[in-house]
């Protein structure tokens, strides 16, 4: 009895022992937090932090929108960010060229250097919205850039955020801006960048949550994968992107091939993976993948997607694992990773201990950052064609004549996925600072971007009393707080064109970042409102259509009468009415607007009326007299980001477009019109481009004496283009895509052969484009000799030295971009036509030369894809090594001969 006495004593004692040490090891274990503590590794402080959550908390940090976890310190965080060209929705910042234009430049270094001047004022942007406890999106440190899908086909609407046609060239640009954007800190990622979207994506836009993509293993690895290798491999890239579509069958954004085959097991990715946004709800509602939300969040995570933009791991991943489709281990192993993210970011950690929160917030669009985007402006037009005309002399000139729809457009400055620049400046802007007051600048819209599209009313129809009683072109706007137009204005200005677009931001950004108004003085990005007052000049007589196009309310008033109101919130709608108005008569004009919740935005647009005078009664008699005694024209045209982008529903009725794809390459026959219409006035007619890529225009090109590419050049691109205009800034830049002739040149849109039909790009396509891959003229001249390659027989693993000699032959000074291609002269398998394989910009003055040199790895630069043994191969035999300035103007060549 009493030994069973003590054998329970005993038992009992072990009991609380047990209990005791359970809890003192959970008391040590709660009060030490090692996620908290800096002097254990990133990796052994994440696994902490997940396995201190509960499954709902895990699940809550899954999606873009992550819920704060009060009792573990974690905030809210939206992982939802942008910035392609710039740190994009999210109030004032350096609006960068797009990146097609970015491309242009050729520019490793200054793209490294733009990236840099990016991060910096994300930086400064996410410090300062926690200090104001401000989570919303656009706020974060996660980027969902670079783009560097393959533009394999100009008619892609979102070509323009990308590299370009060319994977070698957008391996290079995009290594360089992930390495700025994500710092060289040893410790610390100054960004999370993403390389997207994974993988062969490039449209069309319509139907691209449900088609499926089927390469043939050549082109998957030969043009639609090396640029992601890049990144990943080289560029240590800590995020990828999945893509909407399928591919092979598999969910791009959960395909166990992409995200587990190719990027973990063969190129070793450490990151996280997230969804395109919606990609995860594709999976059971358009691709019929599988039946049910619960089995698409499976599949996601299981296939490796660990971070879904959208709702549907928040929303059905608890029930996913109620029904045993996914266990809680593979959910921690994708908290896991996004935990990991947060932690190199420097979240956990003191901001002391973090460089990069230091950064100030004045960094955004300071002065260096204005004119680093200047130069990138500069670096990236291409000068397309000069018969001498360019650049002016402004000595010799009394009157210039600025035409078209994108002369004064802020909108084909930015491109899409944009910040706030305070102080964009137009083409038109750009001639007028240029020229100064010794040359008379007449300007006329002169025809609409697109036939029977709406039209923003310019600047040279309004008119206003600026504050110090001057007047000035614009409409007087003053901000309110509230919706109802009352109190005092906290801002009054002048706003040259009403075509606004706030998003979520606030329309007194710039003036708090300008120091006129504090953060307190402001106005949110919600619960305001604004009046605009001036006059508006009627150019020709007749019946306009004019109105207003708002999110939320808004109403318009000529002359007292009220013709157009939408007072109550909505999205962005067109509310207008028909109204006569007399040519050069004034009339009083007065716009009214409320902003509720969510975006905000207004523009003022009319419809002319049709007229006898120009062409199809669409150019207006001003226009061309403007042009007849001017000396020389300058027409701005091309399309903007509002035509051609992503998904836009509005614009699938407009002839030559569909979901904000092109239909065809073809400049709009209205602008067509309208450059013949001037040049029939014996004024020569200049040619400024600003497009997101390709564009034909072979039935003018003959008759034009200059033809100058600026895509869509950002903040200061109306300064760069007057710099190349007048001769302040020598081109440099070259084409990223090949610029065809005519839409017949090109394809099936759908299909995603690279070889078919004609060929796509120029390292398949067969026949004579209209300007080719890597084109672009200078003001001077240069010439290649002396090409020297230093062995003629080498090994398959072995290196090859080439150099040669670039002289300038010309009078100016000037930036000569290099480029060398390898072309496989007799392969018993099908070969791309050539390939670039390096490119080195060198500055020259006049009779200078310099040598350039390349170093080239057969195992690397003369590859293909060999789909039998799933690898990839080098067939020996003789390569020829072009040195020139285009694909197509190749002034040295060589042969070396591969063995195996």
């Amino acid at each position: 009895m009493n030994y069973l006495l003590l054998q329970i004593r005993v038992c009992l004692l072990l009991i609380v022992f047990s209990v005791y040490f359970s809890s003192y090891i959970f008391a040590v274990s709660e009060g030490e937090k090692i996620y908290l503590d800096p002097s254990y590794s990133f990796e052994v402080r994440a696994d902490d932090l997940v396995s201190r959550m509960t499954l709902e908390e895990k699940i809550s940090q899954l999606g873009d929108r992550s819920s704060g976890i009060e009792r573990l310190g974690i905030l809210p965080y939206n992982w939802w960010n942008e910035c392609l060209h710039g740190v994009a929705r999210a109030g004032v910042a350096t609006v960068f060229p797009q990146p097609i234009g970015m491309a242009a430049s050729f520019d490793r270094e200054l793209m490294y250097e733009t990236a840099c001047a990016i991060s910096d004022e994300a930086r400064a942007k996410h410090h300062e919205a926690i200090r104001n406890e401000d989570y919303r999106r656009y706020r974060g440190l996660t980027y969902w850039s670079p783009n560097i899908n393959i533009l394999r086909d100009p008619r892609w609407g979102r070509g323009h955020e990308t590299y370009g046609e060319d994977p070698y060239l957008t391996g290079q640009l995009g290594i360089q801006f992930v390495r700025g954007l994500q710092g060289d800190n040893p410790r610390y990622l100054k960004l999370v960048a993403t390389a997207k979207h994974f993988a062969v994506h490039s449209g069309p836009e319509p139907g691209r949550n449900a088609f499926n993509v089927v390469p043939n293993a050549r082109d998957l690895w030969e043009t639609y994968l090396p640029a992601f290798y890049d990144l990943v491999v080289t560029g240590k890239v800590y995020s990828v992107m999945g893509a909407y579509n399928r591919i092979d069958g598999e969910a791009a954004s959960a395909s166990w091939m992409l995200l587990e085959d190719i990027l973990r097991n063969r190129w070793n990715f450490d990151g996280y993976v997230v969804s395109d946004c919606g990609a995860i709800h594709n999976i059971f509602a358009y691709h019929n993948i599988v039946d049910t939300a619960e089995e698409a969040a499976a599949i996601g995570i299981r296939r490796g997607c660990d971070l879904d933009c959208g709702s549907v791991y928040l929303e059905f991943l608890l029930e996913s694992v109620k029904e045993g489709l996914i266990g809680e281990d593979e959910i921690d192993l994708a908290v896991y990773r996004l935990m990991l993210a947060r932690m190199k970011l420097g979240m956990f950690d003191p901001p002391e201990m973090v460089p990069y929160a230091q950064i100030p917030y004045e960094v955004n669009d300071c002065q260096k950052h204005s004119d680093l985007a200047l130069e990138m402006a500069q670096k990236s037009m291409v000068l397309l064609k000069n018969d001498g005309l360019l650049p002016f002399d402004c000595s010799k000139l009394k009157t210039i004549a600025v035409v078209g729809p994108n002369a004064d457009s802020v909108a084909a400055l930015r491109g899409n996925y944009y910040g706030t620049a305070p102080n964009p400046v137009t083409v038109l802007e750009g001639i007028r600072h240029a020229v100064g007051s010794n040359v008379e600048v007449l300007y006329s819209e002169g025809c609409s971007l697109v036939e029977n599209s709406e039209k923003i009313i310019s600047s040279t129809y309004l008119s206003t009393i600026d504050q110090n009683g001057q007047e000035v072109e614009g409409l007087m706007g003053q901000y309110f707080r509230g919706i109802e137009l009352q109190g005092q204005p906290v801002l009054t200005r002048v706003d040259r064109k009403i075509q606004m677009d706030w998003g979520v931001n606030s329309p007194t950004e710039t003036e708090v970042a300008q120091g006129i108004l504090t953060n307190e003085q402001g106005l949110g990005g919600d619960n305001f409102s604004a009046r605009w007052t001036g006059k508006l000049l009627a150019p020709v007589t007749g019946t306009y259509k004019i109105g207003l196009v708002a999110d939320d309310g808004c109403r318009l008033f000529i002359n007292g009468k009220k013709i157009a109101e939408g007072w109550y919130g909505h999205g962005m709608e067109e509310f207008s009415a028909n109204m006569d108005f007399v040519q050069g008569k004034y009339y009083d004009i007065k716009i009214e607007y409320y902003e509720g919740i969510l975006g905000a935005g207004i523009q003022l647009i009319w419809e002319l009326p049709k007229t006898k005078d120009g062409v199809g009664g669409r150019i207006l008699a001003k226009t061309i007299d403007d042009v007849q005694k001017s000396d020389v024209a300058i027409f701005v045209g091309g399309l903007d980001a509002e035509w051609e982008g992503e998904e836009m529903k509005d614009k699938t009725e407009v002839e030559g477009f569909d979901l904000g794809d092109r239909t065809n390459l073809e400049l709009p026959m209205v602008q067509i019109e309208t450059i013949k219409a001037l040049q029939q006035t014996g004024t020569p007619v200049v040619f400024v481009l600003l497009a997101g890529g390709s564009i034909a225009f072979d039935e003018i090109m003959d008759d034009l004496p200059a033809i100058l590419m600026g895509w869509y050049p950002g903040q200061r691109g109306g300064d760069a283009v007057a710099d190349v205009l007048f001769g302040d800034y020598n081109p440099s830049g070259r084409l990223p895509v090949t610029f065809y002739s005519s839409t017949a040149d090109l394809g099936d849109f759908k299909d995603y052969n690279m070889s078919s039909g004609n060929g796509r790009t120029y390292r398949y396509y067969q026949g004579s484009p209209l300007y080719p891959f890597g084109y672009g003229l200078s003001y001077t001249s240069f010439a290649y000799s002396d090409i020297v390659i230093d062995r003629d027989i080498i090994s398959v693993n072995d290196t090859v030295t080439v150099s040669v000699k670039v002289k300038n032959t010309g009078s100016r000074t000037g930036d000569e971009v290099v480029q060398l291609y390898v072309r496989d002269i007799e392969s018993t398998m099908p070969m791309p036509v050539k390939q670039l394989r390096g490119f080195e910009m060198v500055n020259l003055k006049p009779g200078e030369q310099k040598e350039v040199t390349f170093e080239l790895k057969p195992s690397v630069d003369m590859r293909y894809y060999n789909a039998r043994k799933k690898d990839y191969d080098v067939e020996p035999g003789d390569f020829e090594i072009q040195i020139g300035s285009s694909s197509s103007h190749i002034h040295q060549k060589g042969v070396i001969t591969v063995q195996d």
